[in-house]
Order: structure tokens, then sequence, then C-alpha cells
């Protein structure tokens, strides 16, 4: 497949004006970009060489072993295993599971039983030297009482949403109309991308990645999948202060093995103030040194060039007729038509002034019965909210919703609850002609 777009200079501003495809029933459709080149479907935009990005896609794909890290407990040995739908970086087959218990109304997520995330393998019992070790596979504590899936999501197309600035985001949800109108959530960096020179350590900034929107960017979004999925740790340096956020090895059932029963990577050296259970680090940070792990930087470049998916137009008619359906029965209050355009030049690196439609608000929204229920430390209403998934490249997804329940568009639709269930009941009400060209537009997306 291939993917076209039309770069021109300048940035977009943010205004209500600009805005009108949020509101349902008005009709301003996705801008059609005009080819100007394409990009095969898991490929990559300007900004990076092929040799590089293939070296970040081989990285990404490379899988690791007990010796490099992996374990204690993990889901996969490479990223790549698990982002496979249409291309590599695609969404996933595999579903994680969550869990945590609600104690008065508010969530936890029972982290001394090593909640909420319940890791899927296990090292099992392996021998380092002469001491023989034994991991536990986690399960579900007895006293959980909220159980989740949670489906891989894919990469295309996030190194462009990855640099938009915070004010289109909020200008986005300020322009949706308040039956449905997002919550923009916030998040601090935890690893800053040294290219984007607006990122510190620390800085706040609207959280767009992950089915809650918990993550701020593309750097700190590496670094806790290679530690929560694979179970690899690392450390960094950023302007000479060492970064240890992922240094520490997820505890099986909340309690941690012993050092050198985690994994058989080789042990820090010490006095280089790295903690000594961290499995690929860069070590000192002295004289102001900037440098990320070489796996992260890596996954960086990958998940920060690869393209998004082109526009299907194999069945115009269809589509064209599907959009206006779209919008009238409301499903663009929260799948935004709004055509985005990153800022020129870009701070990540990617093209500058170049416009794409990823379909999301990247808000989260209130889903009723459709929500996880996980979020830590928060009331069960506000467990209920999920980001909005882009729309884009959704024909390449073998499964829809946040827990794979689905491969059928219709049905994923329907099920949408809380501030979706207006836009469900709206499309469920519509012919049978209405409901094939919505799906025929989504499709297309």
């Amino acid at each position: 497949m291939a993917i076209s777009f039309v770069r021109t200079a300048g940035l977009l501003g943010v205004s209500t004006g600009l805005l009108v495809g949020c509101s349902p029933g008005m009709p301003d459709e996705p801008a059609t970009s005009t080819a100007t080149g394409a990009i095969t479907l898991g490929g990559h935009l300007a900004g990076i060489t092929d040799a590089d990005f293939a070296e970040a896609r081989d990285n990404f794909n490379l899988g690791e072993s007990i010796d490099d890290g992996v374990g204690p407990v993990f889901n996969e040995t490479a990223c790549g295993n698990c982002h496979t739908n249409g291309a590599q970086g695609g969404a996933g087959e595999q579903i994680e599971r969550r869990f945590g218990r609600v104690n008065n109304g508010v969530f936890s997520t029972l982290a001394n039983e090593g909640g909420s995330l319940r890791q899927l393998k296990t090292l099992g019992t392996f021998t380092n030297g002469t001491r023989t070790c034994t991991v536990p596979l986690e399960r579900d504590p007895a006293d959980s009482t909220v159980h989740a899936g949670r489906l891989t999501t894919p990469l295309f197309g996030l190194g462009l949403v990855d640099a938009m600035p915070d004010s289109f985001f909020t200008g986005l949800v300020a322009a949706e109309p308040a039956q449905v109108r997002g919550t923009v959530k916030t998040a601090a960096v935890l690893i800053p991308n040294p290219v984007d020179r607006s990122q510190r350590i620390g800085t706040v900034r609207v959280a767009r990645f992950g089915w809650k929107a918990d993550i701020s960017n593309l750097a700190t979004f590496a670094a806790d999948a290679y530690k929560n999925e694979m179970g690899i740790t690392t450390q960094h340096c950023f302007q000479g202060t060492s970064i240890t956020s992922f240094a520490t090895e997820s505890a099986p059932q909340g309690v941690p093995m012993p050092l050198g029963c985690d994994d058989l990577a080789p042990p820090q050296p010490a006095g280089n103030g790295v903690p000594a259970g961290t499995d690929d680090a860069v070590g000192s940070c002295a004289g102001g040194l900037t440098e990320l792990q070489e796996d992260i930087q890596n996954f960086i470049n990958f998940m920060t060039f690869l393209a998004p998916p082109e526009k299907d137009n194999s069945d115009p008619v269809a589509a064209n007729a599907g959009a206006t359906v779209f919008n009238q029965v409301g499903c663009n209050g929260c799948h935004v038509t709004t055509t985005f355009r990153t800022p020129n030049p870009a701070p990540n690196g990617v093209p500058g002034g170049l416009a794409f439609n990823p379909f999301s608000d990247f808000a989260v929204h209130d889903m009723g019965t459709l929500g996880d229920g996980i979020n830590d430390g928060d009331t069960v209403a506000v467990t209920r909210r999920m980001r909005t998934a882009p729309l884009w490249g959704i024909r390449f997804r073998n499964h829809l919703l946040h827990d794979g329940r689905t491969s059928d568009i219709a049905t994923a639709i329907k099920a949408h609850d809380g501030q979706g269930a207006t836009a469900a009941a709206a499309f469920t009400a519509r012919n049978a002609t209405d409901q094939h060209n919505l799906i025929q537009f989504v499709r297309s997306l």
C-alpha cells in the first residue's frame, strides 16, 4: 500500500472556526491530500535515511533473551512480535491482561500483588551459576474485582502526533459539543526526546499515547514498553542527569526477585551511579552527557518516522456517502475530522507543515460500560474514561475496541456507551445502506 501527502509551509492555528468538523451534523469533510509521492505501509516519512530507519526497524523486531535482560516476567521477547497487523508497527493479536480492585469507590492497582499489569510469561526455573531461580507465573489475585484486556495499539503515524503542540489538542476538545466533550490529560515527560528542545525531565505535556492517554511522548512510551512488556530495564542520561525511572524490574505478584534471579543480564559496574539490577544502561552522566540507551533510541526513531497508512479509494462512492453519515450520527464528535498539520519546523524531525487525519481527538471520554475500569487512584467514573482510538488504518486491524472483542466495525460502533451511546444509537437507527456506507468510509481511512 502507499500513502500520499501534501506538504505546505506554516503552522495551522487552532480556533473554533477551524474545528467545525467536531460538531455532529456539520459538513466538514476530511481533507483529501494530493499525491506528491508514495510510501509503502510500514515505510518511513522524510527526515530519516533508509539505512537509519532500517536499523531502527530491525532493532524493533529483534528478539531478546534472558541474557539480554528479558524477565523476570514479560509479555513478549520483541516489540515487533506484538505489532504485526498490516506491517511491522501495526496493531497486534495479543491481549495483555489488567486487574485491580475497587475499594470504597476508588480503584486500586493492587500493586502489592503485582498489578495492574499481569504479564503473561515468566522465565520459570533457570540456573545462574550455582543458584537455581524460579519465577512464578502471575495470576489475577483472589481479591481482585476488576479484570480487563488491552489490545496492542498500532504505531503508524505517531511521530506526527508527537510533534503536535499541546494547544492543538486543547483547541480540539474545546470545540467539541458539550455532551461528548473529552478530557485532555497531561503527564510528565520521564524521558525527553533529545531532538525536541521543548522537552525536559518532568516537562508536563498533553498525554496522547496509550489506551488511557497516560503517556506524553514517544521516548517515555518506548522505555515503558521495554520494561513492562519485555522486562528489560534501562537507564539514560539527559543533560548530565541520570534517568532511572525504568531501571527497576517488575515484581512478580508484587514480590521482587533477588538480584541474579531476575534475568541473566551482566551486572552493572560498581560506582557508575546505575542501579545494580538495570539490564542495559548508558552509565555515568558526568560532563553533562545526553545519551539514551541504544535500543530505546532506535525504538524512538522507528516510531517517530513510521508513516501513517494511506487512504483507501477503492470504493469512493460508498465512502463519500458514508462520510456524511459519519458526521450526521455524531461519530465526528470524538473521532474528529479536523485536519492536523505538523509545526514547521517540526520539533522531532518529522516533515514540517504536513497535513494528516488520524480521526481522533486523543482525549479521554467516559465510555460507560465500554470503559475498562482501570485507572490507579481514581473513582469508578474516571476509570471508565478511554482515549479516542485513531481510525486511520483500521482496515489493517484484526481486532477492534480496547480488548479486541470484535473484528466487525458495526459491532464495535454499537458497543459504544457513555458519551458514545448517542452516536451508537443513531448508527443503529440508520438503514442498511447508510450503515454500509459509513463502514466503507471508516474502512477507507
